[in-house]
């Protein structure tokens, strides 16, 4: 963590986002590869252990990123890369076939950043 507070809170912010949404997404979607015999039970609580890790990232992301962030941006930041992470999970953990809908989804989120960071 020291040698990431050399680097500028704007690229601290999305590095520890990128780091937390990984593993958000196994904590939501891993167990439907990993565990789909398990009950829903222990899925979760494996699930909640993994999400563990993410709030430890997240919430330093969010404090760390507030200092020259509004929560709006904060916000839309963490669904562009949400994205940005879910999709390349998606295509390649869980073999999801690669869809033009995520291009567009993207394409929506492009404009969401545009609107959310225009006035700055």
């Amino acid at each position: 963590m020291q040698a990431l507070q050399t680097l500028p809170v704007p690229l601290q912010t999305v590095l520890l986002l990128v780091a937390s949404n990984v593993f958000m997404t196994f904590a939501w979607y891993g167990h439907l590869k990993n565990l789909s015999a398990s009950p829903w039970w222990i899925a979760a609580l494996i699930s909640w252990c993994i999400a563990l890790f993410e709030y430890l990232l997240q919430v330093p992301a969010n404090r760390i990123g507030y200092t020259q962030f509004n929560v709006g941006q904060l916000k839309i930041m963490q669904e562009v890369i949400t994205l940005v992470v879910f999709v390349p999970f998606a295509v390649i953990y869980l073999k999801e076939p690669l869809k033009l809908d995520f291009l567009w989804a993207g394409l929506c989120m492009v404009g969401a950043v545009y609107f959310v960071f225009r006035s700055n």
